[in-house]
């Protein structure tokens, strides 16, 4: 059966990294959680305490990190040279700081090439920011994920309490809104609804919801042999 790329963008708690996984999973697919790999690179930022206005040291770190992607049980594993991150990666501290890290051009060339790398061939389900736009202008798939900011700070609040953090509603509600100007206004690969994208406000849609509406519509053009 042919495979596709499905692509999945979108602000951040739109529940594009929860579809994405369980997408992949239904059609048997890769989850290559992209905004995993720019948490990744930024906590090795931190961890190695660089400023973050310092594009060209974090860019440097990036360059020489090896990042690597697993299958897990409840999602995707991450790697940063051979050390599993993936609890890490989702701190309040990685949140704060990875839009100022994703900003940085070198940075993103060094992901979207590997992301590249990964897609190719099919079967994968990719999400992120600027997977429609720019990683994968030609995927076979596009959806951009929207939800209104209430619900998307419930959504994040939900998340990070699972991880054993408790942030206040209030400053979830600033730091997303915060997210999402920098995201939108950056000079690098800026999020955007890619032209020919499905939009789906996820707002008032339980996750099995949304899943099922991507898979229909994958399935949709597997069957169909178009787009």
């Amino acid at each position: 059966m042919r495979t596709i790329v499905i692509a999945i963008d979108g602000p951040a708690a739109s529940g594009k990294s929860t579809t994405g996984r369980l997408v992949a999973r239904r059609l048997g697919y890769l989850h290559i959680d992209t905004g995993a790999m720019y948490r990744a690179v930024t906590l090795r930022a931190l961890e190695e305490k660089l400023p973050l206005e310092d594009a060209d040291r974090i860019s440097a770190l990036a360059e020489k990190t090896q990042l690597r992607l697993e299958k897990g049980d409840n999602g995707v594993r991450v790697f940063v040279d051979g050390r599993e991150v993936t609890q890490q990666v989702r701190s309040a501290q990685v949140t704060r700081s990875v839009s100022a890290v994703s900003s940085y051009q070198r940075v993103r060339n060094v992901l979207v090439r590997e992301q590249r790398r990964m897609a190719d061939g099919g079967g994968v389900v990719l999400e992120g920011r600027d997977i429609g736009t720019v990683v994968l202008p030609n995927a076979d798939l596009k959806i951009f994920m929207i939800a209104n900011v209430p619900q998307r700070v419930e959504r994040r609040k939900k998340d990070l309490e699972i991880a054993g953090v408790d942030v206040d509603s209030v400053t979830l509600e600033q730091e997303i809104r915060e997210r999402d100007r920098l995201d939108s206004t950056r000079e690098a690969s800026p999020l955007r609804k890619a032209s020919d994208a499905i939009e789906v406000d996820t707002s008032g849609m339980s996750i099995e919801e949304q899943v099922d509406f991507v898979v229909a519509r994958a399935k949709e053009i597997i069957e169909g042999g178009g787009k």
